[in-house]
């Protein structure tokens, strides 16, 4: 039987020597999380030929290894890419904090995980190294060769030092990345709290937070929902989206959708994906949009809910506490802007109904003195005009007061 010839991946100390120097030179790189993979890929590919290089990073929450940065372009899987905790060969490499590597038939181990849109599944030999930073894993590169290959212990021993060293550079650039996402909050809640001070119609109010929370949480749309007279059903009132089909769609039912269930509960909820989420009301709309989370937080005002902000993400995405949060502290000034426009109307309606109410006394007046008439007979015959004209009691008030002061030549 013939056997399978194994090439065997040696470094030279000249080539460890320029690859250390490539690491140091990456990680004296601009702190941009993206630019620090694929520089990392590339620095990698250079060492090994490898015929394909992944890297895995874990989420906030660690619970699910993604896909970050790749050698072959998987422009589309990149972020949508996901293991759990544990699952596959890399999601071992990454709880066990151990190496792994397979010189042959790779897709055979009991630990691998096939996805259909890798066909990078089908290579034969694997080297899968956790990417360590303080003692921990943060996330795993995966090089591979479509034809057996063996790994010496050197170059394993090799790969695992420059796997630690880019551990620090790869979460200094997610830090960086964090901080500079928190400033965009900041600025963001700024706006929003400068929008709510101003004297801008609500409508105006309502869509400047809709455009800068969608641009804070990167997410594809944002849109604000509000409870109809009888709440019963969620109403869009703003949103940034531009598709007509979105703006345009039904009312949704409090008694039947995820939407409903945070009216009802008052609290945050997230779907990590909308497309498959049963109680979701509709699952053909958010898949021709391109939405696949959601994350739903309610407008309180005195305990009582009177709205909704949902966000939703292009890719797949779990959102973190501190999302939550942002969004929340978004809604509640979102429901104070509402609640201050409802006041002020109540209070230009009360304003109203009082000068209205001064116009017929005076008017009344003016009918009891000219046509010898009781009180309540003037208050008839201003009603009785009112109707028969189809004009308001306020008019004919005026009417009759602009008649009266003419004929005393006023």
């Amino acid at each position: 039987m013939a056997r399978t010839a194994h090439k065997k991946l040696n470094i030279s100390p000249a080539q460890e020597l320029a690859i250390l120097r490539r690491i140091v030179e990456i990680t004296n790189s601009a702190l941009d999380l993206k630019l620090t993979l694929d520089e990392v890929v590339k620095a990698l590919n250079d060492m090994t030929s490898a015929d394909s290089i992944f890297i895995y990073l874990f989420d906030e929450q660690r619970t699910r290894l993604v896909l970050m940065a790749s050698k072959t372009p998987h422009k589309k899987e990149l972020g949508k890419v996901i293991l759990r905790a544990g699952e596959g060969i890399a999601g071992w490499v990454a709880r066990e904090n151990k190496t792994v590597a397979i010189k042959q038939s790779a897709y055979k181990d009991p630990r691998f995980k096939h996805f259909d849109v890798l066909p990078e599944d089908k290579y034969e030999a694997l080297l899968s190294l956790p990417i360590i930073y303080k003692g921990k894993s943060i996330g795993v590169v995966n090089i591979q060769h479509r034809r057996p290959h063996e790994y010496s212990k050197s170059t394993v021993g090799l790969f695992s030092i420059i796997a630690q060293q880019i551990g620090g550079v790869i979460e200094h650039a997610r830090l960086y990345e964090d901080t500079r996402k928190k400033a965009l909050q900041f600025d963001s809640l700024v706006k929003v709290s400068q929008s709510i001070t101003s004297e801008s119609y609500l409508d105006q109010i309502l869509n400047l937070i809709v455009v800068v929370t969608a641009e804070m949480m990167n997410s594809k749309i944002c849109s604000i929902m509000i409870l109809d007279e009888k709440g019963k059903e969620l109403v869009i009132k703003a949103t940034q989206s531009l598709s007509e089909e979105y703006k345009k769609k039904p009312n949704v039912k409090v008694d039947s959708s995820i939407s409903g269930e945070v009216i009802k509960m008052k609290k945050p909820l997230t779907v990590y994906n909308v497309c498959e989420e049963k109680k979701y009301s509709y699952r053909d709309l958010a898949a021709k949009e391109g939405l696949t989370s959601m994350l739903s937080v309610p407008m309180v005002v005195k305990d009582q809910a009177i709205g909704i902000i949902n966000v939703y993400t292009k890719d797949p995405h779990e959102f973190i506490r501190e999302e939550i949060d942002v969004l929340q502290m978004v809604a509640n000034q979102a429901a104070v802007a509402i609640e201050n426009t409802k006041l002020m109307e109540e209070a230009i309606k009360a304003k109203e109904a009082l000068e209205t109410r001064k116009l017929i006394e005076r008017a009344k007046g003016v009918l009891m003195r000219l046509n010898n008439l009781s009180e309540e007979a003037a208050h008839r015959l201003i009603h009785k005009k009112s109707m028969d004209s189809s004009r308001s009691m306020k008019d004919i008030a005026e009417s009759v007061i602009l008649m009266d002061e003419l004929r005393q030549g006023k």
